[in-house]
């Protein structure tokens, strides 16, 4: 049978939210001789123009990685980085999660008023309710 945390989807936005995510999740990972794949997906505005270019969302997407992967050969777990784009950052993850037959997409909560979340479309939400796998919400170690 499979592990849970056997292949984690592990969604990054900041590199903040790697280092919390990282910090949650890589023991558990690292205790199953797991593996993680790192996803930052590029949301795109479906017609309307993008804030930055694609050379900075990827050179942003290069630092965001580089702590996932710091963190990750710190840890002893070996990493696969994937960056994407889509209007639906859940969808893209989803479509990631399935490429590499996820065992679980494994996720710290962003931090952020209801209102903003709202506003957002609320990512978290979308990967709660409408995923075809396991989803794992770690808490903020930094939080506790």
């Amino acid at each position: 049978m499979t592990g849970l945390f056997e292949r984690i989807v592990l969604p990054v936005v900041t590199e903040e939210d790697a280092e919390t995510t990282c910090d949650a999740a890589l023991d558990r990972v690292a205790d199953a001789d797991g593996r993680v794949v790192a996803v930052h997906v590029v949301e795109k505005g479906g017609g309307i123009p993008d804030k930055a270019s694609v050379e900075q969302r990827e050179e942003r997407a290069d630092e965001i990685f580089s702590v996932v992967t710091d963190r990750c050969d710190a840890a002893g777990v070996p990493v696969e980085t994937k960056l994407t784009y889509g209007t639906d950052i859940a969808d893209a993850i989803f479509d990631v999660a399935e490429d590499v037959d996820a065992t679980a997409i494994v996720f710290s909560p962003r931090h952020g008023s209801r209102w903003i979340q709202l506003l957002t479309g609320d990512v978290a939400h979308s990967l709660v309710t409408k995923s075809d796998r396991p989803i794992v919400v770690l808490p903020d170690t930094e939080a506790n």
